[in-house]
């Protein structure tokens, strides 16, 4: 299954990215001298592609095994190498699972069938860092 995205230089570092889902975002390189930030870095999007697929399937599994969960967060801490290409060597997930009597159990399961079988951003980035991760759970009020 092909999926198609398209990039756009605007001007100076920064660029517009869409998607084949019809949505766009504005990505920027390191701001020259007087221009100003307003992108986010394509090695953060990395990062965010894979924290949102992860919590995806974090949320969707949950849901499946009928827990009662009412939020996740995940946050992911890359490493990056020092020489170029640039990549990410180290990646750490960090994911807050809040929700009601929520099993111990079931969200470990979740996260490790995210990381390990459904995410497809994780298992790619997976080849070429070491991925972790950890978990708390925060019971909802």
């Amino acid at each position: 299954m092909a999926t198609m995205a398209r990039v756009k230089w605007i001007e100076g570092s920064r660029f517009v990215g869409e998607s084949q889902s019809g949505h766009a975002v504005v990505m920027q390189g390191l701001p020259g001298e007087g221009e100003p930030s307003v992108g986010i870095r394509p090695m953060e999007m990395l990062l965010l592609g894979m924290g949102g697929c992860t919590s995806i399937d974090v949320v969707m599994i949950l849901q499946k095994a009928r827990e009662k969960v009412t939020d996740v967060v995940v946050e992911i801490e890359g490493e990056r190498a020092d020489n170029v290409p640039k990549v990410y060597e180290r990646i750490h997930a960090h994911y807050v699972v809040t929700g009601h009597g929520l099993k111990s159990s079931a969200v470990e399961r979740a996260i490790k069938l995210s990381a390990e079988k459904y995410c497809s951003a994780t298992i790619m980035l997976a080849a070429t860092a070491t991925v972790t991760h950890d978990f708390e759970i925060v019971e909802a009020e």
